[in-house]
């Protein structure tokens, strides 16, 4: 039995949960969302909780369990509050900033990279070196702020390039001289 499925989904205020067949659509503050669900996983909503459960007890079907109801709350969660990955650069000329909706980045290259976010992701840039992803789809905030930390990732022996905000990169020592 999976300890995360059986747990219910709350919703809390200022959120409307609809289930349609095997789709489940969350409307709140920030938008909506919508979760495809597998035939293997049934939906029930009771009041103010949804009700994962599974339909026979093969191996797939408790495999999809949990994964399914960390899906629906994560629809839930992202209409209420949203999602935020939060971004440093650190090196000598790199920099980033804003023009209109794209995120121009000078990370040392002979040319600016340029990143427009899908819909339903907001960018946003803090003194030229804290890069501020979010949204409502924790996937596709996650995905973006992926790909803008794959332009320049943190290098080993400087430390220079994009990180993602308290990671640590290990450091390596560099050559030593001839004595």
């Amino acid at each position: 039995m999976s300890r995360i499925g059986k747990k219910p989904v709350e919703i809390p205020d200022g959120v409307e949960v609809k289930i349609e067949g095997q789709k489940i659509i969350a409307k709140g503050p920030l938008g909506t969302e919508e979760v495809e669900v597998r035939p293997e996983i049934s939906l029930k909503l009771e009041g103010k909780t949804v009700l994962v459960s599974i339909n026979n007890d093969d191996r797939k079907s408790r495999s999809l369990w949990g994964l399914t109801r960390t899906l629906v709350d994560n629809a839930v969660q992202g209409v209420k509050t949203g999602f935020v990955k939060k971004l440093e650069i650190q090196g000598v000329g790199y920099r980033a900033n804003m023009e209109g909706a794209l995120l121009n980045l000078q990370l040392g290259y002979s040319h600016p990279i340029k990143i427009e976010p899908p819909k339903g992701i907001k960018i946003e840039v803090e003194a030229n070196t804290k890069i501020t992803v979010s949204g409502s789809n924790k996937q596709m905030v996650g995905d973006i702020a992926a790909e803008i930390r794959g332009k320049r990732p943190p290098e080993v022996y400087k430390g220079k390039g994009i990180r993602y905000e308290g990671e640590y990169i290990r450091r390596k020592a560099g050559k030593t001289g001839k004595k």
